[in-house]
């Protein structure tokens, strides 16, 4: 699905990525974990083509990104923090833009599940931060693409909207998606990912399962797990 290669990333005198190496397989769900300031959404800004590296190369699909952007339609994007117009409605976003990428499959289903309907008609200004993180939710997942990318996407979710989430993932990837996901809640990566990209200083420290990190670091939680990478 996505190959990096030697990615290095600098801005101004702070070096973010240093010789990224990933290859992300088919079909997983993907965290990428690590303290702020460790990489995390330059990592994703470039896969998007947001944020061109200094060096290095990224194959979506076996095909070199540099230069392109059609390859973008095949991807879907929650920004972890979205800055919607105060005056449109959440409806109208979405009916924006299904016209600009197309059919919508899932549009009608996430409403329901998210529960938005109620304010589905209501300007953005008037919505609390946990209604907005719904819709952003819908207006990344209403589409059906093979690659979903998601940065931090239980920030504002109450409870039953997190357990929502948790449960849509995992009928997500039995449709064979692949998901790469940023997140600081530990106990939701520990029930969620199949694979975990730990990412420090702008160098990979650890990729395998949640098992693998904690036999690795001989820890019975995730967060301890991290913890302890950290501190060595």
């Amino acid at each position: 699905m996505l190959r990096i290669q030697n990615l290095c990333k600098r801005f101004g005198k702070l070096e973010v990525l240093r010789n990224v190496h990933l290859d992300l397989e088919d079909n997983h769900l993907f965290f990428i974990v690590g303290p702020n300031g460790s990489g995390k959404t330059t990592l994703i800004k470039c896969i998007l083509g947001m944020v061109l590296p200094d060096s290095g190369m990224i194959y979506f699909q076996e095909k070199s990104i540099k230069k392109q952007w059609h390859y973008r339609r095949f991807i879907s994007y929650m920004p972890q923090i979205a800055y919607f117009p105060a005056n449109i409605t959440p409806w109208e976003l979405m009916q924006f833009l299904t016209k600009i990428r197309g059919e919508a499959p899932y549009k009608e289903a996430l409403i329901t599940y998210f529960g938005i309907e109620d304010f589905l008609h209501k300007q953005m200004r008037a919505l609390s931060g946990g209604m907005r993180q719904k819709v952003n939710l819908v207006l990344a997942l209403m589409f059906d693409t093979p690659l979903y990318i998601l940065d931090e996407p239980t920030t504002g979710l109450d409870p039953v909207a997190n357990q929502k989430l948790k449960q849509l993932l995992k009928r997500y990837r039995e449709q064979q998606k692949t998901f790469i996901i940023t997140s600081h809640v530990m106990r939701f990566v520990e029930e969620v990912a199949d694979i975990i990209v730990f990412l420090l200083e702008g160098h990979i420290h650890f990729k395998g399962s949640v098992q693998q990190l904690l036999q690795e670091t001989q820890t019975k939680t995730l967060e301890e797990a991290i913890a302890k990478h950290l501190s060595q």
